[in-house]
């Protein structure tokens, strides 16, 4: 079982440019795009997180549930669902403007227990910022380390929702002991200020970045470093692109018996080659349509 701890929420998508283009709704949220991205691609997968009990809560359990994913421990609430209006530039990349005041999701509270057999748990995006819930997400995170389970950690920047940027550094920062694998984007690492080789020395023992249509590198404990090209493949929209990469790591890792700290040093030039190529062709498929829309294990095949 792969659990991922965080938000779902809504995106409302515009059909069109400018500020007044209609917008359509969209099932979201970093760690609800990785849950029903690693359900598709056939991982056993559980959902931690507090969902509304409003009509969007409802579609937002029904995407996971037909994604084969495990919603028997989400937590519901009556307070509304957040909602993230996007914007697309001309590359198809998206820009963001969160609802979240008093929603449900940020009202998280760690659950007692993960699920039995719980083999990882994933963690990022707006749940490791908002309060309370950021706290209780950061709590898990810890516990589960303390357990000896295989942490991954996006952050998954969204710097308009960051009160105090120094703050959300420093916090990151002390997360990493806890953390098995980092993953984040070349526009994240800037923003967070630090290197990989940095990070690695806190904790991590491999750090994965995304550079959009450059593909993708590893580096690891012991100093290695291996990259991939990206998928040439006509763009739509990013949306949910680097989601996807999280569970096409995670799915490809569960696969090769590698969720563990000693696995991922034993992986290899040809390990980490076939698992960032396998997450390469992954983020290539979502971003050939609309939304965030993940393949399943069959469009992989081959």
């Amino acid at each position: 079982m792969i659990v991922v701890a965080g938000e779902a929420l809504i995106d409302l998508v515009p059909h069109g440019p400018g500020a007044l283009a209609s917008l359509r709704p969209a099932l979201g949220g970093g760690p609800y795009n990785t849950a029903v991205a690693l359900g598709r691609l056939g991982s056993p997968t559980a959902f931690c997180s507090r969902v509304s009990s409003d009509a969007f809560g409802e579609a937002l359990l029904d995407g996971l549930r037909a994604a084969g994913v495990d919603v028997s421990g989400v937590e519901r609430g009556a307070e509304p669902t957040t909602l993230a209006v996007a914007t697309i530039d001309e590359q198809g990349s998206a820009a963001y403007s969160f609802y979240v005041d008093g929603t449900a999701d940020r009202l998280f509270t760690a659950p007692a227990a993960l699920p039995a057999g719980t083999r990882a748990v994933s963690f990022g995006t707006c749940s490791l910022v908002l309060e309370p819930g950021a706290s209780a997400y950061e709590e898990l995170m810890r516990t589960a380390a303390g357990q000896g389970v295989f942490t991954a950690l996006d952050p998954n920047i969204r710097a308009g929702l960051i009160p105090d940027a120094d703050a959300y550094r420093a916090r990151f920062l002390k997360w990493l002991p806890s953390v098995t694998l980092l993953k984040l984007s070349e526009e994240d690492a800037r923003w967070l200020g630090g290197t990989p080789h940095e990070w690695l020395a806190a904790g991590p023992s491999a750090v994965v970045i995304t550079r959009g249509g450059d593909g993708l590198t590893v580096f690891t404990r012991d100093g290695a470093e291996y990259s991939v090209p990206g998928e040439k493949v006509t763009v739509v929209d990013t949306i949910g692109a680097g989601d996807t990469v999280n569970a096409a790591l995670l799915h490809g890792l569960a696969a090769q018996n590698a969720l563990t700290a000693e696995a991922l040093a034993g992986l290899g030039t040809d390990g980490w080659t076939r698992l960032l190529r396998f997450a390469s062709r992954a983020a290539a498929i979502t971003c050939s349509r609309a939304g965030a829309e993940p393949p399943y294990a069959r469009e992989l095949e081959g």
